[in-house]
């Protein structure tokens, strides 16, 4: 492990039970990010706001680096790192049903979306929060939420209705749009930049069974799938959101494109109607099509976190899939050196929302692109993503792993990037929160 040099700063009596130090026989399962591996001086787990508050304090002490990790996953690679202190909320954990007929939910932090799926369910109620339930609430519900109901409800943050979390300078707050108004609209779409958030509220959706499509194509013609897959989805009724992912050949293997598809009602013919477009992609290896509760697609899959993923990550808005973009993504994946692409479709709903409504400001496009490969061959990743550049109309934040300055400009628009520099300088002016792209 490589320490930086800082001051030594004992532990506080209150945290000594809550962390996780190098010689611990736990640290092996808590220094990684599922994707991205760390070597954290101390990993701490607090069990309230108040102790959330003592480890932030401590971690300022240290003058080192600071992460935040809300539960699990972490794409983007911010939630771990080398010699530095990460906050883990994981043991905020509870979700309660607040209000049935409002629809009104609170979920801790640091829990994961399956088991609030879970939870929920019981109450005929559902978030629409991404496309697996090992994603820790905290990191979504600050950066957007491209969920399976996507198009027919927008993104998870439209529907949180307020905030609690801790500031820099160990302050609990409870924003939402009636207290703190300003900071509401920033932890909506850049949350990791204002504070360490502990439990949201959110208005839930009234959700049964839905139908759940799962399409597997020869991509070996990638381009024409992609580009017609895209068309599909913009004539599709909001009922219908899809991700595609499109995996190029390996040993033993062909390339193929997975389509997953969920029509976000439980009638079988109306689905049938707005699925059978997609059969008709390309050559069809395998499909499936069943009714089912929304925690089946989302399931708690506990999967460790090794660090064991594709780290060196791209992520762009899309205003249409264009000819030229498919043939990008297409010839990408033949070269070898990017060993994923994904688009999610999004538009619908999402759209709805008046851009100046949340920090995340991005409501003109209709999907979202994402490129992966392993972080040895992330310049050719670079070179290739240069190709889609023209097209490229924004980003989602916790999908890419760059942290240079010269992001911020894709990821928040003039306006929106001028408003959170402010309120930056409000709420955190010593830039404690510095990780979750750098607004100063």
């Amino acid at each position: 492990m490589t320490e930086q040099r800082v001051a030594h700063v004992e532990l506080p009596p209150s945290l000594a039970g809550r962390a996780v130090l190098p010689y611990d026989a736990r640290y092996e399962r808590v220094r990684h990010g599922y994707v991205h591996r760390g070597a954290p001086a101390v990993v701490i787990f607090p069990e309230s706001p108040e102790e959330v508050a003592v480890a932030l304090t401590y971690a300022r002490a240290r003058g080192t680096v600071l992460s935040v990790r809300s539960g699990g996953h972490g794409i983007s690679g911010r939630s771990t790192n080398d010699g530095g202190v990460v906050v883990d909320v994981s043991r905020l954990d509870r979700v309660q049903v607040l209000d049935r007929a409002r629809r009104r939910v609170r979920v801790g932090a640091g829990a994961r979306w399956g088991r609030v799926a879970q939870a929920l369910a019981p109450h005929g109620l559902a978030v629409s929060s991404g496309d697996t339930g090992d994603v820790g609430v905290g990191g979504l519900v600050t950066a957007g939420g491209m969920g399976w109901f996507a198009r027919r409800d927008g993104l998870t943050i439209d529907h949180v209705t307020a905030v609690e979390l801790v500031l820099a300078d160990g302050t609990f707050v409870r924003t939402d749009m009636d207290h703190e108004p300003d900071l509401f609209w920033a932890v909506r779409g850049a949350g990791g930049n204002f504070g360490i958030v502990t439990a949201v509220e959110l208005e839930a959706s009234e959700t049964g069974h839905v139908v759940f499509a799962n399409l597997v194509f020869d991509a070996r013609d990638a381009a024409p799938l992609v580009e017609q897959w895209g068309a599909v989805l913009e004539a599709a009724p909001r009922e219908l959101t899809s991700f595609l992912t499109l995996m190029p050949a390996g040993p033993g293997r062909p390339a193929v494109g997975h389509v997953a598809a969920v029509y976000a009602g439980d009638q079988p013919d109306a689905a049938q109607r707005v699925l059978t477009p997609l059969l008709g992609l390309g050559p069809l290896l395998q499909q499936e099509a069943v009714l089912a509760p929304y925690p089946a697609l989302v399931p708690v899959g506990g999967a460790a976190h090794h660090g064991q993923g594709l780290g060196a990550t791209r992520s762009g808005l899309l205003d249409r899939v264009s000819a030229h973009t498919a043939g990008s993504v297409a010839e990408a994946l033949a070269s070898g050196e990017v060993l994923m692409g994904q688009f999610r479709s999004v538009g619908g709903a999402v759209n709805d929302v008046d851009p100046a409504a949340t920090a995340y400001a991005h409501r003109g496009q209709n999907f979202q692109l994402l490129s992966a490969t392993v972080p040895g061959l992330e310049r050719a990743l670079d070179t290739h993503w240069a190709q889609l550049a023209p097209e490229v109309n924004g980003m989602y934040l916790s999908f890419d792993s760059r942290r240079s300055p010269d992001v911020l400009a894709e990821a928040f628009p003039g306006p929106t990037l001028a408003r959170l520099r402010t309120l930056k300088a409000r709420y955190d002016p010593e830039n404690v929160f510095d990780r979750n792209f750098p607004l100063r």
